[in-house]
């Protein structure tokens, strides 16, 4: 692939993040994303085969852009101390307000069982990547479970409802829950 193109799949695939992000990855059109990095719709098929293609693209680049901020956590520290550590992120009025370099699990749980079956294993695979950052032992993989399952979800509903102070107390409440 040329550099120019490459450059182009990459404005196109950040483009697909941050709708993602922002309304899932079944909602957002080709001509949305597409207009969003600058280009026309016509040009689209010369990067993916399908919409589809694109979104579970973005979505699995986002993942594990998630799993390489966690990656950065000291080796040292239990895994208590790392969901400790990624709740206080995770569960931050920044991380909910951001439009981009957001997880994109809150917008697209309540898709998913309408999407091709590669986003339920990309997920899948992402969760069992993520337990072996978060959790010490096989004995710790049901807290590490209910803690991420809790913060994905506060994060959600904190999203739902938007700026304000209930958001806020969401935030806190799934933040102080934590560990």
């Amino acid at each position: 692939m040329n550099d120019k193109k490459a450059h182009t799949r990459e404005r196109i695939l950040q483009a697909a993040s941050a709708a993602l992000v922002q309304r899932g990855p079944a909602e957002p059109s080709v001509g949305e994303v597409m207009g969003g990095a600058g280009l026309t719709v016509g040009g689209f098929y010369a990067h993916f085969e399908s919409k589809d293609a694109l979104m579970l693209e973005a979505f699995t680049q986002l993942l594990a852009q998630r799993r390489a901020l966690i990656a950065q956590l000291d080796a040292g520290l239990s895994g208590e101390e790392r969901r400790a550590l990624v709740a206080a992120f995770y569960l931050s009025r920044k991380h909910r307000d951001s439009a981009e370099h957001a997880c994109p699990i809150p917008a697209s749980i309540g898709e998913m069982g309408r999407l091709p079956d590669d986003f339920r294993q990309a997920l899948a695979e992402h969760m069992e990547l993520m337990l072996a950052q978060l959790a010490d032992s096989p004995e710790d993989t049901d807290k590490a479970l209910a803690d991420i399952a809790l913060m994905v979800g506060g994060l959600a509903l904190a999203r739902a409802l938007g700026p304000g102070e209930l958001s806020d107390r969401m935030l806190r409440a799934a933040k102080s829950a934590v560990v």
